[in-house]
């Protein structure tokens, strides 16, 4: 007799900045989820907030992850419903920014009592506040680039004094990003005094809270964390990324086709250094609370310390990301990378 399959749900798209990217995540996971194992109900949430649903063909199911709006519209609340009613066994989470990775659609799914993918509500918005993420890694003992917040409307006051003040504090080059976004969306590196008007500006666009932190100059690199159904942490080959369209891993960099080059091992890191990397990695999802999965970001600096910047609680799984390029260099394809962040989902209570 025929093992059942397993019942998911792809939730993607979203109202953030990071819509698209999303999408791009959740047709990659479609793609190559195991039709063999796997019954999939493709679900995408608009940038306005609506959720379209497939209709009882797989033929509509593709119709919806490419972004046509040939699909059932819902409010979220009869559409939750919906899915309830398909007796899913797990919601693949492919919602990345505002409303995903913030621990909304968690709690969301947690009072239905349904099985989701990746990180809880703490863990999940903790991760995408950016200032609570860096005040628990410092307490876990990592080593964070100095940083100040400010709220974007204080700013309007007495801009001219508070930039001068973060000038003289921080020095120049400095970097101003939005305090709970991801994608690097809303991220400057402001070389100039004169840019600091520009570069607030644009981070407010994306959040009323602003960071200010200290540029570490060195080799930026990542690393992943896969959560084995046991519950024991597998930390993936780290990754340098060396930015070509930018001097930074920015937005451009991370999703355009040859944006940067992505060196797996890194160049001449020894292998105290690239286990030291890992030991992070897994410092930072444990100390945040993280499950499944997660990728960190660092700086190694020239004086040779290594830099935590931030965590992703829900990496993307684009044909550039990185989590899958890391799985695949440890011997993961991507299908079996799936499964096992279905796997540690189902185990969930």
């Amino acid at each position: 007799m025929a093992k059942p399959k397993i019942k998911v749900v792809v939730l993607m798209g979203g109202p953030s900045a990071e819509h698209e990217v999303s999408l791009a995540t959740g047709r990659e996971i479609l793609a190559n989820l195991d039709p063999k194992k796997y019954a999939v109900l493709p679900v995408t949430i608009t940038k306005s907030g609506q959720w379209l649903l497939p209709r009882a063909t797989s033929r509509g199911a593709r119709k919806i992850a490419s972004g046509d709006t040939g699909a059932l519209v819902r409010t979220a609340s009869a559409a939750i419903g919906d899915i309830a009613g398909q007796k899913a066994d797990v919601v693949f989470i492919a919602l990345h920014g505002k409303y995903g990775e913030d621990g909304v659609v968690q709690g969301l799914l947690e009072a239905l009592g349904m099985r989701y993918t990746g990180s809880g509500v703490l863990a999940s918005a903790l991760g995408m506040d950016k200032p609570s993420s860096l005040a628990v890694f410092r307490e876990a003992g990592l080593a964070v680039p100095d940083f100040q917040v400010l709220q974007e409307i204080n700013l309007r006051k007495n801009r001219n004094a508070v930039v001068q003040k973060l000038v003289q504090r921080f020095s120049l080059p400095l970097v101003v990003k939005p305090a709970n976004h991801g994608s690097s969306v809303g991220v400057s590196i402001v070389k100039k005094i004169g840019d600091m008007a520009r570069a607030i500006r644009e981070a407010g666009k994306y959040s009323n809270r602003i960071i200010i932190q200290r540029f570490i100059r060195g080799r930026e690199l990542t690393c992943g964390v896969l959560e084995n159904p046991g519950g024991n942490l597998q930390a993936l080959p780290p990754i340098e990324i060396i930015p070509k369209l930018a001097g930074f891993y920015d937005y451009r960099s991370k999703y355009a086709n040859q944006g940067s080059e992505h060196v797996i091992p890194p160049r001449d890191l020894n292998k105290k250094t690239i286990a030291a990397v890992q030991a992070a990695a897994c410092t930072a999802h444990s100390a945040i609370g993280c499950s499944g999965m997660s990728r960190s970001d660092f700086i190694l600096g020239g004086d040779g310390k290594l830099y935590i910047l931030e965590i992703n609680t829900i990496p993307g799984m684009t044909a550039t990301s990185l989590l899958p390029q890391a799985a695949a260099a440890a011997g993961i394809p991507f299908p079996r990378l799936l499964d096992t962040i279905i796997h540690s989902a189902l185990k969930k209570q």
